[in-house]
């Protein structure tokens, strides 16, 4: 169903987590393991989740999360999805703002001691050119440690005085670096699909995740989107594209949720839907150790689609 097909349409128109089974890892600690309490299908589904999330795969893997629409959660789900593959398994992630201007990645990430960029990357390349010599802490004065939550941020550029664009090449050269030393690579993209470092994002990334809130407006930029690309010529789009279909406020409209799970599913290989989380959506930097238990869930079910399409 094509975006037009979609408003049309319009116009006629438990909490899961470990929390859930603890008692049975209590029962196993209190008998000295003796007793064993079988699974239940929810912890079994869990389990499966994460063996996927940590596979090894056979190089880095670049996912790239993309709406023109500002709004869409973009941001908060590279941050999220970040934490979980960060913490499922236990690093080797970064996440990136390829904004072609100023991003909010860093302003949402934990801060660092130091405000370095993209643009300051960019213009220290040279000390990465000896591969033998540069190392993984030496991007520590670039990119941003989440801490606990087990990944990285590159930020865009934060400097008021600069009216530079990132371009394709920029792009290609930071990319070339940055899969030396992560395996996964999370891109947060731009509104702008025109810019040269939006595209070569696209090009880059072996799978790219829609991100979209219950919202007409979110819904319908996506599915446009994935109209321009289709006749851009990009193959096989709905094998290489998920969608993240994000709650933007704790009530939200049953039938346009439907519907937008719906045409997705017809546009993408998954739709997956993560709920409302006054964590993610304050606009401060994210508290990681502050989302709910659904909140992980629901997440760690949707970084295991990403996962098992890689």
């Amino acid at each position: 169903m094509s975006a037009t097909d979609f408003l049309d349409r319009r116009a006629d128109d438990i909490d899961l987590g470990p929390a859930t089974w603890g008692w049975r890892g209590k029962v196993r600690r209190w008998t000295g393991g003796l007793v064993k309490p079988r699974m239940g299908p929810d912890e079994l589904d869990y389990e499966q989740d994460r063996r996927i999330l940590q596979r090894d795969f056979d190089g880095p893997r670049t996912i790239a999360f993309i709406n023109p629409k500002g709004g869409a959660a973009k941001t908060t789900g590279v941050l999220a999805a970040g934490y979980t593959f960060g913490t499922v398994r236990g690093g080797g992630v970064v996440a990136w703002d390829n904004n072609e201007t100023r991003g909010t990645l860093g302003i949402r990430g934990t801060r660092s001691t130091h405000r370095n960029t993209t643009r300051e990357l960019l213009e220290d390349l040279g000390r990465f050119n000896d591969v033998y010599q540069s190392r993984i802490g030496d991007l520590g004065a670039f990119v941003r440690s989440q801490g606990d939550a087990h990944f990285d941020v590159l930020a865009s550029d934060e400097r008021p005085d600069v009216t530079g664009m990132i371009h394709a090449e920029d792009f290609n050269a930071v990319h070339k670096l940055l899969e030396r030393f992560y395996r996964v690579i999370l891109v947060d993209t731009g509104n702008n699909m025109r810019a040269e470092n939006w595209l070569a994002a696209a090009d880059a990334a072996d799978l790219l995740v829609v991100t979209s809130t219950v919202r007409e407006d979110t819904g319908y930029s996506g599915l446009w989107m994935l109209d321009a690309l289709q006749d851009a010529g990009y193959q096989n789009l709905k094998y290489k594209t998920v969608t993240i279909l994000s709650d933007p406020s704790p009530q939200v409209d049953g039938k346009l949720a439907h519907d937008l799970v719906d045409v997705y599913q017809q546009r993408t290989r998954g739709v997956y839907r993560v709920p409302y989380d006054p964590a993610l959506v304050a606009g401060s930097v994210v508290p990681y150790n502050q989302l709910s238990a659904n909140t992980r869930r629901q997440w760690l079910k949707a970084c295991a689609g990403m996962a098992s399409a890689l």
